[in-house]
């Protein structure tokens, strides 16, 4: 059986999932201030009843009933008024149908019990399933003032309503060795499921952790053949700058000798090429795509503003590019994320300012982009940043032969300008 199957079977605090392996210790709800598992967190018990549950209230209430009906009884042998004995049974009832709350109100509903015992004995059944509901529900440092207090009030009970057919001493020993009765069985049904909550959370965590393992395990077995790889890329590169070298320093070797290192030149080439794709299939997560690859271009540029139009922002791009398809792949990608970075930031520290992006260049002369925004007129609208996203720009301007410049305004607002080579 699954435990979807034996759900009907668990209690409520039981029946609910478990808590996820990657809580926190003071976010996991198995925590009590009084259990073993941690000290300082709530547990907090499920209130959606099961099927067992129904069944344990159901059963719960004809014991509250049934005491109550002898203690009616009782009533009517001692002599008591009519009046009496009515009102007895009415009080009766209605702590029995009390019950049905007790999950919720625990400690609430046996105060009251306790004290409505006192002149009305008919109660005494509800009094105990309530007070068993209590000790499994909240932890000892509530518990221990409300059984002392029911413990009195069933001591003031023996006083004021006492039962003919024991003396005063006894009927205090009864109910007193009832209450403890109740009360420890309460707090062993609490310590059980506390255990078994734990021990769940537990495995939950063995879990997960084991997941991560074995994605570590995965990772380094990946790393090893890329590196194992890249001794062979190394190799074949090495064989090919080879042969180029030779055809370099031999312009007058024969058309064979010729066609034979180019030969070898390009299958070196190919295999390399092959070798760095093995490397990057390798490299690359479990599950990865490539529709999850994209490779953005200059051309791509209208759909990174269109995107950051319907995110609500207001942004003016000016392309004055005439052939963005004709830039360098590698160029192109870099300005695009210029663009992005700056249009991050803009939404991010000037939200509601409108963003110009505007990209200028010609072969020879290198392209450049520029993302510029006023200032923000909400300043408490802020966010915060560090700063890691103009530090990677700059790295990849820098390797892309470029250079980067980004600040303030005199005006106000910022701007985020890059340079980029543009071979003829």
């Amino acid at each position: 059986m699954t435990r979807a199957e034996y759900r009907w079977l668990l209690p409520s605090d039981l029946a609910d999932d478990p808590p996820e392996a990657a809580a926190t210790p003071q976010q996991s709800p198995v925590r009590d201030a009084g259990g073993p598992a941690a000290r300082g967190a709530r547990w907090r018990p499920g209130r959606r009843r099961t099927v067992r549950d129904w069944v344990v209230d159901t059963a719960a209430f004809a014991f509250a009933a049934l005491l109550g009906v002898l203690a009616a009884e009782a009533s009517r042998g001692m002599d008591n008024a009519s009046a009496v004995v009515v009102a007895d049974q009415v009080v009766a009832a209605a702590a029995c149908c009390a019950l049905w709350v007790r999950r919720r109100w625990p400690v609430q509903l046996t105060a009251v019990l306790s004290v409505v015992g006192i002149v009305a004995p008919g109660v005494g059944g509800a009094l105990l399933v309530a007070l068993f509901t209590a000790a499994v529900r909240v932890p000892f440092g509530r518990l221990a003032p409300l059984g002392l207090f029911a413990m009195a009030c069933s001591i003031a009970q023996a006083v004021v309503r006492p039962d003919p057919s024991m003396g005063l001493l006894a009927g205090v020993i009864a109910s007193a060795v009832l209450l403890l009765l109740v009360t420890g069985w309460g707090m062993l049904v609490r310590s059980r499921r506390q255990l078994v909550a734990a021990l769940r959370e537990r495995a939950a965590r063995a879990e997960a952790e084991a997941e991560l393992r074995a994605e570590q395990a995965q990772r380094a077995a990946r790393e090893a053949i890329a590196r194992e790889m890249h001794d062979v890329l190394a190799h074949r590169l090495t064989l090919l700058s080879v042969h180029a070298g030779a055809l370099e320093f031999r312009p007058d070797a024969a058309p064979a000798d010729v066609a034979r290192a180019a030969g070898v030149i390009r299958d070196s080439a190919h295999d390399a090429l092959e070798d760095l794709r093995e490397i990057i299939g390798v490299l690359r997560a479990p599950g990865e795509g490539d529709a999850d690859r994209p490779q953005p271009t200059l051309a791509t540029l209208d759909e990174l503003a269109a995107e950051s139009r319907q995110a609500g922002m207001r942004v003016t791009l000016d392309n004055g590019v005439p052939d963005p398809s004709g830039v360098p792949a590698a160029t192109g990608r870099a300005v695009y994320r210029v663009a992005q970075e700056g249009l991050t930031n803009a939404r991010k520290h000037a939200p509601g300012a409108e963003v110009t992006v505007t990209v200028r260049g010609r072969p020879g002369d290198g392209l450049t982009v520029e993302v510029r925004n006023p200032a923000a007129r909400d300043s408490a609208a802020r966010m915060p940043g560090a700063g890691q996203g103009l530090i990677g720009l700059t790295e990849r301007a820098v390797l892309a032969g470029g250079r980067l410049d980004h600040g303030p305004l005199p005006e106000g607002g910022f701007a985020l300008r890059a340079w980029l080579p543009w071979p003829v």
